[in-house]
């Protein structure tokens, strides 16, 4: 009996085993969440301390995601994986000994939020471009909703929770212990993924395999772009190439402003010929990226996007919680709570379905219009309403990340795909803080319904923009995606 939609990754071992110890890495970062905080809190510290902390693991994120993707592109992205694991656990382990030992500082924990956040910034561009290696290309819609249905619970429900639970039982330091345990069961999962997986950026089948499905899936010719060139976030976005048996290849340039006609082939999971210098390669990511008007567009409409309604959900909802709504900090946990189950069913109702033919128009258009319910925000009288609003702008949001990803595994030049997604989680957050730092100041001078309104339109309009611009509805139909 063939498997639901959403669990056919599962029948690949290697995915099995990459998605179990994804699992084990994102819920020792929910840990880390609470387990940072009430460190801070033990060794004497306030909210200046904290943000100090949180600041570091941003700046190692946002600083080095770039330098992550070329690194992707250029060695071995089971080895970085592995590699970066292995980081966390030594930070991990050294932290929970200072931490028990009553050795720990304030700078300690800064110096581990960094390095948890370079971590970040070298693991998820791998991932990316290791899940095709793995799977046919009729399975990566399943397999990045898989993820965009497990990284919001287990990063912000079931890892805050558990940790929550042993420093309310022992301490702070036990929890950071739980942490590294966590890393070292993905450390020692991924030692058991093959060295060569099956599958290329296309997701064609080995020999053996498609003369099994009696050929229902014709593998595709490979058209790369020509040398020397998950948008919007849901945390991490997501949001990755190789063929045990190939078909025969050609490689050439697209036609200018085109982009890539089809999906490229890729080599295998060892270390590819040394490029000239990596920032030769930065260079060769952004030409592509401008080059490539689906590519180029739908970034340009994430940046406007997140600038637009990120800072009003992250600062501004607060306030509507408590100045609407009588309500205190326990109702603004379920809220957010309402957008991450939103965002677990979006991903859960993609995976389960087929990808969809005009997946560009689907996924700019469905981001655009999924914040329209912001609009309402600063009018509800009842909870249930504010509820209701967040759960569609997940489900939306979330709909659209999914489709994102597997766009950029099957339409992206292999050999830059890290590059490529390490752009885009670059681009998803390097202005999320100004949007931050300018929703408050605007709060206390414009009516929050005002900003609300305005973070609910703004995407709608940008996302007609850039699916015009883009001339997302011919090349949709230029470039099909076949899914079975």
């Amino acid at each position: 009996m063939p498997l639901p939609r959403p669990l056919r990754p599962f029948a690949h071992r290697d995915y099995s085993i990459l998605v179990s110890a994804m699992i084990a890495s994102v819920f020792a970062h929910g840990m880390w969440a609470v387990a940072m905080v009430y460190q801070v809190r033990e060794l004497g510290g306030g909210p200046a301390q904290l943000s100090i902390v949180a600041t570091a693991s941003s700046l190692g994120l946002v600083t080095l995601v770039l330098l992550g993707g070329i690194t992707a592109d250029r060695l071995s992205c089971r080895r970085i994986i592995i590699a970066v694991e292995a980081l966390s656990l030594v930070v991990m382990t050294t932290a929970a000994v200072l931490a028990v030992t009553g050795a720990i500082q304030l700078w300690h924990l800064s110096v581990v939020g960094f390095l948890g956040g370079a971590g970040a910034a070298f693991f998820y561009p791998a991932y990316s471009a290791l899940l095709p290696r793995m799977l046919p290309a009729a399975d990566l819609l399943a397999a990045n909703g898989v993820e965009g249905t497990m990284r919001p619970v287990l990063q912000t429900a079931a890892g805050p929770a558990a940790a929550g639970m042993i420093v309310a039982a022992l301490s702070p330091g036990h929890a950071i212990v739980g942490i590294a345990a966590c890393h070292l069961v993905a450390l020692v999962g991924l030692r058991f993924i093959s060295r060569n997986p099956a599958y290329d950026t296309h997701g064609e089948h080995t020999l053996a395999e498609h003369q099994h499905d009696g050929g229902a899936e014709q593998p595709a010719t490979a058209v790369s772009a020509a040398p020397s060139t998950g948008a919007l976030p849901v945390v991490a976005p997501s949001t990755g190439a190789l063929p045990v048996v190939a078909s025969a290849r050609t490689e050439s340039g697209p036609e200018p402003g085109s982009g890539p006609a089809e999906e490229p082939a890729a080599e295998p999971d060892a270390e590819p010929a040394r490029r000239p210098s990596m920032l030769g390669d930065m260079r060769e990511g952004f030409a592509y990226t401008l080059a490539t008007p689906w590519l180029k567009w739908t970034l340009i409409f994430a940046v406007i996007s997140v600038v637009s309604f990120i800072g009003p959900i992250e600062v501004l909802l607060p306030f509507i919680v408590s100045d609407r709504l009588d309500g205190d900090a326990q109702t603004f946990g379920f809220v957010l709570a309402a957008f991450g189950i939103g965002s677990a069913v979006g991903s859960i109702i993609t995976a389960s379905l087929r990808l969809p033919r005009r997946y560009l128009s689907v996924m700019v258009l469905v981001w655009g219009f999924g914040t329209a319910p912001l609009a309402v925000v600063g009018f509800v009288t009842e909870v249930w309403h504010l509820f209701a609003a967040v759960f569609v702008v997940g489900v939306t949001g979330a709909v659209g990340n999914v489709i994102w990803g597997t766009l950029l595994q099957r339409r992206v030049p292999a050999r830059m795909l890290g590059r490529i997604s390490s752009l885009d989680f670059f681009v998803s957050l390097a202005l999320m803080p100004v949007s931050m730092a300018v929703a408050g100041p605007l709060g206390e001078i414009v009516p929050l319904w005002v900003l609300f309104f305005v973070a609910a339109f703004v995407s709608p309009v940008v996302g007609v923009i850039a699916w015009l611009a883009g001339r997302m509805r011919e090349d949709e139909l230029a470039h099909p995606l076949r899914s079975v």
